[in-house]
C-alpha cells in the first residue's frame, strides 16, 4: 500500500466544456486571462488561448531556414536538440514558445523535421535534405500535413519520455509500441468538432467511450516498474494509482500540445502547468510535485482548418488572408530595404544570401551569394523571393550579379569523394586506366595517379586482383 505522507491541499480546476468560438470569447472570464496575447505565457494565474494556424505556417519556414543556415544541433545518439538550439528555435518562432520557462514547440520542431525527412543530423548539426530544400518553396500547409503524417509513423522519440516525473520508463519491456498510441490520439483528434472548443477532460471521456486507448504500458506487470518519487512506495502498480488520466491522458496531452499545437492543427487554451491538475495527488510522492508534466496546463483544444486538412478530413486548404511579409525595395547599389517589419523566416532567408548592414537593410554581394551557394542554397530561390516581394523587378545590377555568380558556380562540378592511388610508373597507371573492367571505376590524375570513387572501391580492388595487382591497406 502507499506510504502515508502529509498532504497539501489539492488544486482542482474544473473541466472546460465544449464552447463555440463566440461563446468562448464573449463569456465572462477573470481579468487575468490573456486571449491570444503575443508571446509565451510566463506567470501562474494567467490563462491564454493561442491561435496556432497562422503562426505554425510561418514557423515551419523559419525552422527550415535555421537548418539551412546550419544553426541547429542535435544529439546523434538521441536525435534531441541541444539546449542552445532549443533557445535559437524559440527566438525565431513567430510568437515565441507556449511558455517562457518550458520548451514545447522549440523542442518539437527539430524532431518534426527529422521525422519528416526534411533534415538529418550530420556531425551533430541538423542539415536540410534535398526534400527539406524543396520544402522551402512549397506551400507551408502541405509541408505541415506531411510532417504530421510522418510523425504518426516515424516519430523520432516516444512522447511519453517527456513526462519526466513518471520514472522507470527505461526499464526493459515496460512501454508499449508508440505507433498504435499515436494512431489512437490522431483518431480522437479527427473526431473533434471543427472550430469548437473542447475541454481536454471531455476529450478524455470521449476517447474512453470510443475505446481509443493509447496505453503506454505493455502489461499490468509493467505498471509496477513505473513510479513517482520512490520505486517501491510510489509504484503505479497499486490499484487506483494508475488512473487513465495519469498515463493515457498525459500521453495524449503530450502529443496534442507538443506536436499537434506546434504544427497548427489545434488552437489551445492553457494555463501554467503548476497545480493545473490534481489527478496524481493521491499517489505516494505526488504531494511534492507541482505538475506531473509540462503539458498539465492544457485546458481545451479547437480543431483548425489546417488540422482538418492535415488529418484528411478536408481535401483542400484555403490559407487565411494574411500579409505575406514586409515589402522590399531593391536598390541599384545592391541594397535590399524592408519597408515594414519582416517575418523571422524572411530575415533568415535574406541573411542567407545577403549581409545585414542595418535593422532592415541587407547588402547583396558576390561574396554573400557565393557563400549561399557553398551552403547549398539556390540563387533562383532568392530571385523568386525578391520578385514576389518587391514593387518592381530585379534591378539590372542585381540580375547581372546573380547571373555572373551562377555562371561561375557552373564552371566547377563536384564529383564526390574519391581515393587517390599512386602507381609506381606511368605504364602501370595506363594499364589500369585502360583495362576493360577498371577504366569505368577510376579516373587518371596526371601520369601516375588514379582517382577511385569511394562507392566503386570494392569493385576496383576486385578488378585489380584479376589484373594481377593489389592495393595494400584496408577499406576505411
Amino acid at each position: 500500500m502507499c506510504c502515508a505522507v502529509a498532504r497539501r491541499p489539492a488544486v482542482t480546476l474544473g473541466a472546460v466544456s465544449t464552447l463555440s468560438l463566440e461563446e468562448f470569447v464573449t463569456e465572462g472570464r477573470p481579468a487575468s486571462v490573456a486571449m491570444d496575447d503575443s508571446g509565451p505565457l510566463t506567470n501562474e494565474g494567467e490563462k491564454r488561448a493561442r491561435l496556432t494556424e497562422i503562426e505554425a505556417q510561418a514557423n515551419v519556414r523559419a525552422v527550415l531556414e535555421l537548418c539551412a543556415a546550419g544553426q541547429l544541433r542535435c544529439s546523434e545518439k538521441t536525435s534531441r536538440p541541444g539546449s542552445a538550439s532549443v533557445e535559437t528555435v524559440a527566438s525565431q518562432l513567430a510568437d515565441g514558445d507556449f511558455y517562457s520557462f518550458e520548451p514545447i514547440a522549440s523542442f518539437a520542431w527539430p524532431l518534426l523535421l527529422q521525422a519528416g525527412g526534411l533534415a538529418k543530423i550530420n556531425a551533430g548539426r541538423l542539415e536540410l535534405t534535398a526534400k527539406g530544400r524543396a520544402a522551402l518553396s512549397r506551400p507551408a500547409a502541405e509541408v505541415i500535413r506531411g510532417l504530421w503524417r510522418r510523425w504518426l509513423t516515424n516519430g523520432v522519440i516516444d512522447e511519453f519520455s517527456r513526462i519526466d516525473e513518471i520514472k522507470g520508463q527505461r526499464s526493459r519491456n515496460v512501454l508499449s509500441a508508440v505507433r498504435p498510441r499515436r494512431e489512437s490520439v490522431a483518431k480522437a483528434l479527427a473526431s473533434c468538432p471543427s472550430d469548437e472548443w473542447l475541454g481536454v477532460d471531455a476529450l478524455f471521456a470521449s476517447m474512453q467511450r470510443a475505446g481509443l486507448n493509447p496505453s503506454v504500458h505493455r502489461s499490468e506487470m509493467a505498471l509496477w516498474k513505473l513510479y513517482l518519487g520512490d520505486a517501491q512506495y510510489g509504484s503505479l502498480g497499486y490499484d487506483v494509482y494508475h488512473r487513465w488520466e495519469m498515463l493515457e491522458g498525459r500521453y495524449t496531452l503530450a502529443v496534442l500540445f507538443e506536436y499537434a499545437a506546434t504544427l497548427g492543427l489545434i488552437d489551445v487554451e492553457y494555463v501554467h502547468p503548476s497545480g493545473a491538475r490534481d489527478d496524481f495527488r493521491d499517489n505516494c510522492g505526488g504531494d511534492w510535485i507541482d505538475a506531473l508534466s509540462r503539458y498539465d496546463g492544457l485546458r481545451a483544444i479547437r480543431l483548425t482548418a489546417l488540422g482538418s486538412y492535415a488529418l484528411g478530413l478536408s481535401s483542400i486548404y484555403q490559407p487565411p488572408a494574411i500579409g505575406e511579409g514586409a515589402e522590399l525595395k531593391l536598390l541599384s547599389n545592391l541594397d535590399i530595404v524592408a519597408t515594414g517589419t519582416p517575418t523571422k523566416a524572411d530575415e533568415l532567408l535574406l541573411s542567407a544570401f545577403a549581409e545585414r548592414t542595418a535593422d532592415r537593410v541587407w547588402a547583396v554581394s558576390a561574396k554573400s551569394l557565393l557563400g549561399a551557394l557553398d551552403a547549398g542554397r539556390d540563387p533562383a530561390e532568392f530571385a523568386t523571393f525578391l520578385t514576389g516581394r518587391a514593387d518592381t523587378g530585379l534591378p539590372g545590377t542585381l540580375q547581372t550579379l546573380l547571373d555572373d555568380v551562377v555562371h561561375r558556380a557552373g564552371r566547377l562540378t563536384d564529383l564526390g569523394h574519391a581515393r587517390v592511388i599512386e602507381c609506381a610508373d606511368p605504364a602501370v597507371a595506363a594499364l589500369i586506366a585502360n583495362d576493360r573492367t577498371l577504366r569505368g571505376l577510376c579516373r587518371p590524375l596526371g601520369e601516375r595517379h588514379l582517382a577511385v570513387p569511394l562507392e566503386a572501391e570494392l569493385k576496383f580492388r576486385t578488378g585489380l586482383r584479376r589484373l594481377g595487382y593489389v592495393m595494400p591497406g584496408s577499406l576505411g
